[in-house]
């Protein structure tokens, strides 16, 4: 992304703060914050959040923002607040030693997990969206199974590179899209005899069910390591409980 734009503004939006101290802060992104002013975008983002948290850190390439995660993807994000901080955590997540996993329910029942090793470039011609492409930059994806549903399964996924989409890229070309992907899923599919609880939260469930849930890292100035989860949130939670309620009812019934 390109360093923070002269005219980015703070604004007082509020921010779930997992961690903080004088060099860097964690925060648990909620589902519709935008991370970077952009197209489209142009204020009410994290960084602008950010900013009215911290004013000094407009000194900073991107107010001290060394990753990303999508609009509607929820979770862990670090933030560095001074030059040494940034510094330590761009190469650490560049050197593979930041170890960040996600949460996310695929439309396919799988048995088994796997990894992921192939290139993400643009789009040849949707130029909003990414794939998988010879002329793209390294990604590798590594999934395992967490539980198993009727129709879907929830997998722990965990990142070797930090390409734009890179999960949801590389699952939907495994042939397994993540439920409720806006630009790389499927249309809606209701398994057959559906509980009315299980079709009214699969319509109602709107976008990408994808949620960074771990953050592991080497704190930039002390070298402690420092470790945080945070739960799915309710809407992604409420998504896992109806369909382990339809496959219970399924087995039993």
């Amino acid at each position: 992304p390109e360093p923070v734009a002269t005219d980015s503004e703070p604004q007082d939006i509020p921010l779930d703060l997992v961690y903080q101290d004088e060099d860097i802060i964690v925060i648990n992104k909620h589902a519709g914050h935008v991370v970077h002013p952009g197209t489209g975008n142009p204020n009410a983002t994290l960084l602008n959040a950010l900013l009215h948290l911290d004013e000094s850190l407009a000194v900073l390439p991107r107010a001290g923002i060394v990753h990303r995660i999508d609009k509607e993807t929820t979770g862990l994000l670090v933030i560095g607040r001074n030059d040494m901080a940034v510094k330590h955590l761009v190469e650490a997540i560049q050197e593979k030693q930041v170890r960040r996993e996600y949460l996310a329910v695929i439309i396919s029942q799988i048995v088994a997990g796997g990894t992921i090793d192939a290139p993400i470039g643009r789009h040849s011609r949707e130029r909003t969206k990414m794939a998988v492409s010879n002329r793209g930059k390294p990604a590798v994806t590594h999934y395992r199974v967490e539980e198993k549903f009727r129709a879907h399964t929830l997998i722990r996924v965990i990142l070797d590179t930090g390409r734009t989409h890179q999960i949801r890229v590389h699952m939907n070309w495994q042939g397994h899209p993540i439920i409720g992907d806006p630009v790389y899923g499927k249309r809606l599919q209701l398994p057959p005899a559906s509980s009315e609880n299980m079709i009214s939260t699969l319509r109602a469930f709107k976008r990408q069910a994808l949620h960074a849930e771990t953050l592991a890292l080497h704190h930039p100035v002390s070298g402690e390591l420092l470790n945080w989860t945070v739960p799915m949130p309710e809407d992604m939670q409420a998504l896992v409980n109806a369909l382990r309620e339809d496959t219970k009812e399924c087995m039993t019934g």
